[in-house]
């Protein structure tokens, strides 16, 4: 057996409008049900999601606020105002900004824009900005994915008389700033179509409505943004994202070609990942550790040495971030090994130090929870000033927003979405944080919720997977956050070939067979499963599809996320002197040896053992769930048979089979040999076994093994006594048969377990631990 990582969740598989989808729109059934498992419930829906291209943008007026922001923008531009532009540092703030400064260029206005330090000035609008742009002329301030909560903020520009226009698309909270607008397609009472616009969507919505048209030229920027803040690719989003990417495709932006050049996806067909793993991150380190203004200039320039120039310092501060992620998960896994001992008692996980970098923190909550499993928030502290100030990631089931809104009174600052969050708080209040944050957990989350989720889409067999297949599943791309990458799994496959690849053998490809039909599957960092595996077993692997081109040719691979065995298997080790480097889960592992003196040949304490002397009662052992080891061969097969039937079917079974002495090739004495040796004792009357029985070896061609055997044998019948060595043949013994010898009878009885289970084929093996396992399920 090998237990998945994660628990498998199939969605539907049946569906009465899978064969109208087929029909009416052309498609396969893999894509029908991929479509209906997305909820998509009608024909036209899925027409236009799988030709979105074709669907147009909404009304941008249709937004509320849409029409107070824009007569307020246009006034300003045509009485010259000094507008200033309020971003953000992420990746969404950085290209909202970015939308907004082309936006205000093309209609003449009189502008700059701001974006505060994360480090000095914290998140979103902050009161000495604000007055710092009065003071500078400044009339209006143009928030983008930023000021949804900065109710004071508001008051402050009211007072000083600055207009104030907010654009953020975060969650409103119960009372909204006292701004000119807002323009946030998630307050109520806004009926605009689609709730899920990332701040860039709603930055790109707005200069739509400014523009008097659908503004194309700015999509290679919008969709970054869209990408980055893994908004759902649905909907509108979804429209930004596919035009976006054939835009950002063939930019002629100097800073977005060599942003592209520096994290090396210029050469590539631009997908989602390109964006969110490569181009996203680079933007976003540059506001996790410094000043993100270098960012905008970026996407800004016009020069391409200063793009190449600025693009080159940016992926220098993308490898500084990730060494400073890397050095603080560490320590932040160091805290959580050390005191929380027992997760059980700590469902959500709240840690924090002194001196984290708070750029970074979210990406480390983020790893937490892909190690731990459960909502973690991680802060750093300023003791000088008594805060800590965080970033929340949670998990399927825990709605990371609205737990942390009933905690307002200690929390003055968050906000976010139900699978992140950010915040500051006082240090005093980081107790009763925790404290409720796990009261909650406990209240809406179960055992099972804390085991990680594979949504799986598609049971698929191997001789569906066709290349026609799976380029038509490309038509649901892009794939992101509510349109993820179609995952499926192939059920009880065999394993036709496993190999680890790579140049240090971390990774595994193996080859899978069905019905004489078979495909590829390759894992990175899966190398550690070519132990976890035995060849005969029949598979299920969790993955996604991909087209492998190699020389010109194309075929089907599934490129693997997880992998499961429900059954359990046998793993081969006899004669394999490389045994030990084999690491398994100490907790898991029962060793079994019926010799005192195996463990003198085989170093394997680290793991429990048990030793079941010969003729000793069978020890009644639970092995459900094991791991068991057999060290040495049993003095007879009926042990191991009477271990598996009291203690029930192990996970797996490892067959070591140890044993010193060759019983099965050693010459077995005839009873001529007896004969002949017993007469030579009777002439001798005595006989000196260890002064002489190499010389009668050699002169008989045996073996000194064999003479002792012998000797031993006519022991058990009682035809001699042995003192110190000098045997001697008794008086008036009875005639006995050979049988009634233990020695005698034990020799053969190991000679037949070294053939039936030291050098029997690997599958007459399988098969006798097999019918042992009927037995048992019978009984």
């Amino acid at each position: 057996m090998l237990r998945s990582k994660k628990r498998w969740r199939i969605e539907r598989q049946g569906h009465s409008l899978e064969q109208q989808f087929v029909d009416e729109l052309n498609i396969s059934p893999l894509v029908a049900k991929l479509l209906l498992n997305r909820d998509i419930s009608t024909v036209e829906e899925a027409r236009s999601f799988l030709y979105i291209e074709k669907t147009e943008f909404h009304d941008p007026f249709l937004m509320k606020g849409m029409r107070q922001a824009v007569e307020r923008i246009q006034t300003a531009i045509a009485n010259q105002e000094k507008i200033l532009i309020f971003g953000d540092y992420d990746a969404d703030g950085v290209s909202s900004t970015a939308v907004m400064v082309e936006t205000l260029k093309m209609l003449g206005a009189t502008f700059q824009f701001y974006i505060p330090n994360r480090f000095t000035e914290g998140y979103g609008p902050n009161e000495p900005a604000l007055r710092r742009a009065k003071e500078e002329g400044f009339s209006l301030v143009i928030t983008v994915d930023t000021g949804i909560s900065a109710v004071h903020e508001a008051d402050v520009a009211k007072e000083i008389e600055l207009d104030f226009i907010i654009t953020d698309h975060h969650e409103p909270p119960p009372v909204l700033p006292d701004a000119h607008a807002i323009v946030n397609p998630k307050q109520e009472d806004c009926y605009y179509p689609f709730k899920g616009l990332a701040g860039v969507g709603v930055a790109w919505k707005l200069a739509h409505a400014l523009l008097g048209e659908v503004p194309e030229d700015l999509l290679d920027i919008a969709v970054i943004g869209t990408i980055a803040d893994l908004v759902p690719l649905v909907g509108e989003n979804r429209l930004i994202a596919k035009k976006g990417l054939k835009a950002l495709q063939n930019t002629s932006r100097p800073g977005l070609i060599a942003l592209k050049k520096i994290a090396r996806v210029d050469d590539k067909e631009l997908s989602a990942d390109h964006v969110g793993f490569a181009i996203g991150p680079r933007i976003n380190a540059v506001g996790r550790l410094e000043s993100a203004t270098p960012a905008v200039e970026l996407l800004m320039s016009e020069e391409m040495s200063n793009a190449e120039r600025l693009a080159t310092e940016i992926d220098e501060l993308n490898k500084v971030r990730q060494g400073i992620v890397n050095e603080i998960t560490e320590e932040a896994i160091e805290i959580v090994e050390s005191q929380y001992a027992s997760l059980e008692e700590h469902k959500v996980l709240v840690i924090a130090k002194e001196g984290w970098n708070s750029g970074v923190i979210g990406i480390v909550a983020s790893r937490l929870v892909e190690r731990y499993y459960r909502p973690t928030i991680v802060l750093t502290i300023d003791r000088e000033k008594g805060i800590a100030k965080g970033s929340a990631r949670s998990i399927e089931g825990f709605d990371m927003f609205k737990n942390l809104s009933e905690s307002r009174d200690i929390l003055p600052h968050f906000g976010g979405h139900p699978m992140a969050a950010g915040l500051t708080m006082q240090l005093e209040n980081l107790n009763e944080l925790r404290s409720r944050l796990n009261f909650q957990a406990t209240e809406v989350l179960t055992d099972e919720d804390y085991i990680p989720i594979t949504k799986v889409d598609l049971v698929v067999s191997i001789n569906e997977v066709k290349l026609p297949i799976i380029e038509e599943m490309n038509l649901l791309a892009p794939f992101g956050v509510s349109n993820p990458t179609p995952k499926v799994v192939i059920e009880e496959a065999n394993l036709a070939q496993m190999k680890r690849i790579g140049s240090e053998e971390t990774h595994l490809k193996m080859l899978l067979e069905e019905d004489g039909h078979t495909i590829d599957c390759v894992g990175f960092h899966c190398g550690y499963l070519y132990e976890e595996i035995s060849m005969t077993s029949k598979i299920s692997t969790v993955g996604t599809l991909s087209i492998n081109e190699w020389n010109g040719h194309c075929k089907p691979q599934i490129m693997l996320e997880d992998v499961a065995v429900h059954h359990w298997q046998l793993f081969d080790l006899r004669g394999n002197k490389n045994f030990k480097k084999i690491k398994l889960p100490k907790e898991k592992v029962v060793c079994i040896y019926f010799n005192e003196e195996t463990l003198n040949n085989i170093d394997i304490d680290e793991y429990q053992l048990v030793h079941i002397p010969f003729e000793s009662e069978i020890p009644s052992i639970s092995l459900s769930d094991q791991y068991v080891i057999f060290l040495d061969l049993p003095i007879e097969k009926k042990q191991i048979e009477r271990l598996l039937l009291n203690g029930n079917a192990p996970e797996r079974i490892y067959t070591i089979f140890h044993h010193s002495e060759e019983h099965f090739f050693t010459t077995m004495p005839s009873r001529d040999h007896f004969k002949w040796f017993y007469a030579f004792l009777v002439k001798q009357k005595t006989f000196d076994v260890a002064k002489h029985s190499s010389q009668l070896a050699k002169h008989k061609g045996w073996s000194k093994d064999t003479i002792d055997f012998m000797v031993n044998v006519f022991f058990d019948l009682e035809f001699v006594t042995i003192n110190n060595g000098l045997i001697s043949i008794c008086k008036n013994v009875e005639k006995k048969d050979l049988n009634e010898s233990k020695t005698y009878k034990r020799k053969q009885e190991q000679a037949r377990l070294e053939n039936d289970l030291y050098y029997s084929s690997y599958n007459e093996l399988k098969t006798w631990f097999e019918q042992i396992f009927s037995v048992q399920s019978v009984k």
